[in-house]
């Protein structure tokens, strides 16, 4: 790189830099909890909201995870965050996958009992951040309506909230601060590969 180069490059840098700190100067405290929505077809909607959790907790902040879908199988997520005990409280409301149950009746008690419990700890104020995993698919199937979710919602106070899954309804899109949407490109599940333990569950 030659002379002038390098000082176009530290102009532009420069130049960048006073951009960044005028919008940062700008920004502003929404003195509300933030709600993060996290869906796509592609994998990595939960596994996001476990990172948001991992950095809340080098916070020394409390968080609480409300499962929509899974069951009480064993997952690597579960068992780690169990070794935060004063810091996440982690509630198991699934009966497992709607293809498992094949029982809408049973899913749709199944989904109003966790957005209950969902309410339940919103409302509380007690959390930094709230992850409602898989409740997307719970509103998919028409087991909640989005309006009852967006009336939890409102109760948040100054609690984070993510919502994940794919298929997220256009008017929580809509409600939502952030909405993230992971695409898939390609799956090893569709060249006959099953689920790994560590990096899938």
């Amino acid at each position: 790189m030659t002379a002038t180069e390098q000082d176009d490059h530290k102009a532009q840098m420069k130049k960048l830099q006073a951009e960044q700190a005028q919008r940062r100067r700008e920004l502003k405290d929404p003195e509300r909890g933030l709600v993060l929505v996290h869906t796509g077809d592609g994998k990595g909607k939960s596994s996001s909201a476990f990172g948001v959790i991992a950095r809340a907790l080098g916070w020394g902040q409390k968080v609480a995870v409300v499962q929509f879908i899974k069951g009480k199988w064993k997952t690597g997520e579960k068992q780690f965050f169990g070794r935060f005990p004063d810091l996440v409280d982690w509630h198991v409301m699934g009966d497992g996958f709607t293809w498992d149950t094949q029982d809408r009746e049973r899913d749709i008690e199944a989904a109003e009992k966790a957005l209950a419990k969902a309410g339940e700890v919103i409302a509380s104020q007690d959390y930094a951040l709230v992850v409602l995993d898989e409740i997307n698919i719970a509103l998919r199937y028409d087991y909640l309506g989005s309006n009852a979710v967006i009336n939890v919602l409102e109760q948040r106070g100054k609690t984070r909230v993510i919502l994940t899954g794919r298929d997220a309804k256009p008017d929580l899109i809509e409600y939502a601060d952030t909405v993230s949407e992971m695409r898939e490109i390609k799956h090893a599940f569709h060249n006959g590969i099953r689920a790994q333990q560590g990096l899938d569950f």
